[in-house]
């Protein structure tokens, strides 16, 4: 399963970005308003959970500086990454956008589509409050 945020114009550097998302500790800036749990496991890992959803654990798995960086699930039951593309329209504004690719049997890849696409839209549009 491969989804897609929109593409979101932020007003600060690639570099700028790229730092920011590297710290893994302001993921939480980032995530949706009904977030109920986020703790920093240490400065590769977090943890987040959303009202009525499990909690997912996201760990950094690299990247290439100032223009993408890759997280993925912590556990291997679902096995997915969160990879966040970066590309500069000039100094100071960067074009962002998230991508989602998930290994899901068809009856959970129905079930979490709608939820997921719209928690990479909600991170993508929050990119502002870096």
């Amino acid at each position: 399963m491969n989804l897609e945020s929109p593409k979101v114009n932020v007003a600060k550097s690639t570099e700028y970005l790229f730092n920011a998302l590297n710290d893994v500790k302001n993921f939480e800036k980032l995530m949706p308003e009904n977030i109920a749990k986020f703790e920093v496991i240490d400065e590769n890992c977090f943890e987040f959970g959303l009202k009525g959803m499990p909690e997912i654990k996201l760990v950094k798995k690299g990247g290439t500086p100032n223009s993408q960086i890759v997280l993925g699930a912590a556990s291997s039951k679902l096995p997915f990454t969160l990879t966040g593309n970066l590309n500069a329209i000039d100094a100071d504004n960067t074009e962002v956008q998230l991508a989602f690719e998930g290994d899901f049997n068809p009856m959970m890849a129905m079930m979490i589509k709608g939820p997921i696409t719209k928690f990479i839209e909600t991170l993508a549009q929050n990119m502002g409050k870096l």
